[in-house]
């Protein structure tokens, strides 16, 4: 028999509960509005069935119950999407001025640093943050050890220098 409740039993918990699966459930329903841009009654049912199912599995393997959702949606993650929003048009530009470039000035780097973000879910928002900005690859993540491909070494020392494991490190902080 299964111990953990499908359901939490107080008011407060449920409430909270209740409040994870409707914001996953908004987040969803937005990614697939935006993402998909068609507004045919088909892709909008099959839009909603897939919500549907993500949500029923993330239920059924209690990840509502968990701390995962403990990354809030505070000021500090909006500052974190913003920077991260500003470091991929920054390193957009700069592939592409590399790539125009007849001499085709790029150094392939791999680095490998050790990450200060203790919880799982920061270790992965941290690796694909670094594979999203162009000209960055995360080839590994080992715990807490990050392999990352870099395609210059200017690349290489952005991410050496720690500032994004900084900023994801402090998402969770209270």
């Amino acid at each position: 028999m299964n111990s953990a409740p499908d359901v939490p039993t107080d008011n407060h918990s449920a409430r909270a509960h209740l409040a994870r699966v409707l914001l996953l459930a908004v987040l969803l329903a937005a990614a697939w509005l935006l993402w998909s841009g068609f507004f045919k009654p088909l892709i909008l049912m099959l839009g909603a069935l897939s919500c549907a199912i993500v949500l029923i599995t993330a239920h059924r393997m209690h990840l509502f119950d968990t701390d995962i959702f403990a990354l809030r949606f505070t000021a500090r993650l909006f500052r974190f999407w913003l920077w991260l929003g500003r470091e991929i048009v920054r390193s957009s530009l700069e592939v592409t001025r590399i790539v125009l470039n007849p001499k085709l000035p790029i150094k392939p780097t791999v680095v490998e640093f050790d990450a200060h973000c203790e919880h799982p879910v920061d270790r992965v928002i941290l690796g694909n943050s670094i594979t999203l900005t162009p000209g960055t690859l995360t080839l590994s993540l080992d715990d807490q050890h990050f392999t990352v491909h870099a395609l210059t070494e200017e690349g290489a020392r952005d991410i050496q220098d720690g500032e994004m494991d900084r900023l994801v490190s402090e998402l969770r902080s209270r």
